[in-house]
Formats: C-alpha cells, structure tokens, sequence
C-alpha cells in the first residue's frame, strides 16, 4: 500500500528524529515512491523549516553558521565554557609557549590562566591580551592585523608573518564550526587563514569547544579533523560524533 503525503511526512520526521538524517535514495526505496516525489515532500518539510536539506539528504538544523557579534556569543552556554576552561587548564605545563586564538571558549580559557613558570601567550584576542596583561608573571604577545570589531580579535598578514617567526607548544583553538567530513570552520575566511598559519607554528592543537558547535559549519574552512590532537567539549556531544572523534585518534575531554 503507498503511502499518503501525510503519513511519509510524519515518517521522515520520525527518522529524522531518530537518525539525526534521512537519505534521499533510501527513502524513495522505502515508501516505493520516485525520488522527485521525495524532493518535493523534502522541500515542503523544509519550506515548514521542519529540517534542512543537504546534497542527497535533510538534516534536522541548518548546519550554516551566521556571524555574531563577540558580546552575543559570551552569552551562549556560559557554563559549559567555564567546565571547558577549567580542563583546558590541566594541559599548561611550565615554560609553555602558548597560542590563543581567539572566539568566546578561549576568552573564557584565557580568564582562568594563573602565572605559571615561564609562560609565555601570543594571541589575536584583544580581549585576551586585556585580561592577561594583569598577571605580571606572564608574557603576553598580542598579534598585530586588521581589528575584526565583531570578534575583537585580528587577521590579516600582518599577524601572519609574525606567527612564522615562533614556535609554539600548544594552540589553543576556537572555531565555529566542526564537521566530522569538513573539519573545522570560522565564520570569517581571513580568520581562517590566521588559524591556519598558527597551526602550522603549535606543536600541539587544542580545540575548545562547546557541544552546539558540531555538525555545523562557518564559511571559512580551517583544516581537517586529522590535524586536532585533542578537543575539549561538553558532555551534551551526541554518541556518534563523540565515537567518530575516538576512531579518527583525536584525545577527547568531556566535561
């Protein structure tokens, strides 16, 4: 018997829900329907913003990211970026050389950092230069660029040929997006490029991250997953993200 467009509706909401996807092909297979009757009831759930589609497939949210102002973001899972902070802490070691990107999850980071023996900071944040300036102990080196008001941070090649001059132990890297095909994005592609030049001076990459951020993606493409060494999120990961991170050799923190 096939199936009305109310009830393959509720099915592909159903899957979707289960699933966290729904495949084109499979379900023109499933309901015995044409894959142009599929589209079109795709484009009508998503017409009703009841999902996303995406080369083949829908998805439950948009996985593009918009800009937000710096002020906006602090206020978003302002817990979960205090626990990240706290165990992003535990990697310091004395004499570390230090990049902070920057992005509200390592402003936060950077309000928990004590003087440590020879720590040495280079950051794009102008937030993050403010708040570590206080601390005597520590040498702070603030990138030079073109100020990004929204982000109160830098880019350009100004900061880029600075980075080539360092060495770093580790990067402490914020991002807007994770997907586990794309890698890691921002929403600025001049971010990108400064994010790619500090990976290339660390020797260890560290993303700090809440939870929200995976499965989505900004525009500016950072690097691949196969370059993050750890990552650091909250214990609101769903399990397939969280088992596909293990597989892939990436040290997971979750808090």
């Amino acid at each position: 018997m096939t199936l009305n467009i109310v009830d393959r509706h509720k099915l592909i909401l159903n899957k979707l829900e289960e699933n966290g996807f729904v495949n084109v092909n499979d379900l023109g297979k499933e309901f015995n329907v044409s894959l142009v009757t599929i589209r079109k009831d795709l484009k009508l759930l998503e017409e009703r913003k009841l999902l996303f589609r995406s080369h083949g497939k829908a998805i439950s949210v948009n996985p593009y990211i918009k800009e937000h102002h710096v002020n906006y973001k602090e206020k978003l899972h302002p817990k979960e970026k205090n626990k990240i902070a706290i165990a992003a802490i535990e990697t310091l070691m004395p004499h570390d050389s230090i990049i902070i990107a920057s992005g509200t999850s390592v402003i936060e980071f950077a309000r928990h950092i004590k003087p440590i023996e020879g720590l040495t900071v280079l950051t794009a944040s102008l937030n993050t230069s403010i708040i570590l300036a206080e601390h005597k102990d520590i040498d702070v080196i603030q990138l030079g660029g073109i100020v990004r008001s929204s982000s109160s941070s830098v880019v350009g090649p100004i900061g880029e040929k600075m980075l080539a001059e360092f060495t770093f132990t580790k990067l402490f890297l914020g991002v807007d997006g994770i997907d586990l095909e794309y890698g890691l994005t921002t929403t600025s592609s001049l971010e990108a490029s400064l994010n790619k030049e500090m990976i290339k001076a660390a020797q260890k990459i560290i993303v700090l991250t809440d939870s929200s951020k995976f499965n989505r993606k900004g525009f500016g493409r950072i690097c691949g997953l196969d370059e993050v060494d750890q990552i650091i999120t909250d214990s609101d990961i769903d399990t397939k993200t969280k088992n596909r991170l293990v597989e892939l050799g990436i040290e997971l923190t979750i808090v």
